[in-house]
């Protein structure tokens, strides 16, 4: 009886020629400063997530993040089994995550594919070129859209229909960067390489074409600045000032006062019905 040698199948032939961190792109192999030696010294082998990301936690560590943060900013979570299997947004994380890092190693077609997988199932559409630190809560989440080179803070609140996207066709960054703490209410659109600052409050509907700087509140179409910095921020959206009431109240003032005036100097008669009989917006 001879024996003959056995090869290993070429499936286990291939696996074994490359390196562990294609095998296993999700496994921490290397040490902070080993990939931060790497990248250094050759910037273009891959994407310097360091630099890039708000935190270089692992997944397992930004995960639970993001699952701790739900029952921090939504009343209505009352079990971690609820939002296990409930919350659309903490899945959409959850899948974004996973297509992130098999990005981060430059594996085609997959991350793109699972990100389809994730916006079919939540509704939820996040590019796995998107950076998104740690504790982000993307509450009911239908209709949110995160583009390629949208960069996200920490502790991030975003309400359903919310767009982070571009202006067009270029190339490059062109979607927005988000600061820590941001809460962009629902359905506002935040267009172009834009740069939100720490603490900064987006108004429901709410359209920015603009930089806005830290600790302010933003509201209208387009966006404009209703609360700076040393003025207060206000966390809930039912009290966020209105600037086109504001201005129409003013107007209406005004005009009783020109109205007061001409009747001074008018004949008698009848004046017009003063404006303050008419509701205020």
């Amino acid at each position: 009886m001879v024996l003959l040698p056995l090869s290993p199948p070429p499936m286990l032939q291939l696996l074994t020629r490359l390196p562990p961190e294609k095998v296993f792109p999700l496994l921490p192999l290397q040490t902070q400063g080993a990939r931060k030696s790497a990248v250094n010294s050759n910037p273009k082998s891959e994407t310097n997530l360091i630099a890039k990301e708000p935190g270089s936690e692992n997944l397992l560590t930004t995960l639970w993040a993001d699952f701790q943060i739900i029952f921090e900013r939504d009343p209505a979570a009352e079990s971690r089994l609820e939002v296990l299997f409930c919350y659309p947004g903490f899945h959409a994380l959850c899948l974004y995550r996973l297509a992130h890092s098999l990005h981060q190693y430059q594996v085609p077609f997959l991350p793109r594919f699972i990100s389809h997988i994730a916006r079919f199932l939540t509704g939820i559409e996040i590019h796995p070129g998107a950076v998104i630190g740690k504790g982000a809560f993307i509450d009911h989440g239908l209709g949110v859209v995160i583009g390629e080179t949208a960069i996200i803070g920490e502790n991030v609140l975003i309400y359903q229909g919310v767009t982070l996207g571009g202006t067009g066709k270029e190339t490059g960054k062109r979607h927005p960067t988000l600061g820590n703490q941001v809460v962009v209410g629902a359905g506002a659109k935040i267009l172009g390489n834009l740069h939100i600052g720490d603490q900064v409050r987006i108004g429901a509907g709410s359209i920015v074409l603009q930089n806005v700087p830290a600790d302010c509140t933003v509201v209208g179409v387009p966006g404009r600045i209703v609360s700076k910095p040393g003025k207060g921020c206000p966390l809930e959206h039912g009290i966020l000032p209105d600037p086109e009431a504001a201005a129409i109240r003013s107007l209406i003032v005004r005009i009783e006062k020109l109205e007061q005036q001409v009747q001074q100097f008018a004949p008698t008669g009848k004046m017009p019905v003063p404006l303050s009989k008419f509701p205020i917006p």
